[in-house]
């Protein structure tokens, strides 16, 4: 047994005292060891469903909205984000890559407008009426057509 004095030791000398004192039987075992078997993990197949362009464009419309509205303090400044928060919750149930891509559009539409407006003028006015638009029409349009 190695007998060390850890009490003059600075803090790094004992945190590397430490995990090569927890590493000494994983190095022990040898070399020839066989690597551990990793069991093959297949992630879920990616669901597409015919509306997915459509329902990514409507996320991206929702986050270039959420971005004006806050901009020029709209009394339902949340209430897009909040709405595309639910759109999630139904649409991409236990579909990962599906929320992640509409998570995606809806940050680049967010972004797109934070990199032109910095304040609320009279162009990020019409731009947010316009897009707004925009979302009522895709809304109708999916809802029409695939809807329940």
């Amino acid at each position: 047994m190695l007998n060390v004095s850890t009490g003059s030791m600075i803090p790094v000398r004992r945190v590397f005292l430490s995990l090569l004192v927890l590493a000494g039987p994983t190095m022990a075992q040898g070399k020839n060891a066989p690597p551990p078997r990793e069991e093959e993990i297949t992630p879920p197949p990616a669901v597409t469903v015919p509306y997915d362009d459509k329902l990514a464009r409507l996320a991206e419309v929702l986050g270039s909205v959420h971005y004006l509205r806050t901009l020029c303090k709209a009394a339902d400044g949340d209430g897009w984000r909040n709405g595309m928060q639910q759109l999630l919750d139904s649409e991409t149930g236990n579909e990962p890559q599906r929320r992640e891509k509409l998570t995606a559009a809806f940050n680049r539409g967010y972004r797109a407008f934070a990199s032109v407006y910095t304040d609320c003028t009279a162009a990020a006015i019409v731009a947010e009426e316009r897009y707004r638009n925009e979302g009522a029409t895709l809304a109708t349009e999916i809802t029409s057509r695939f809807g329940n």
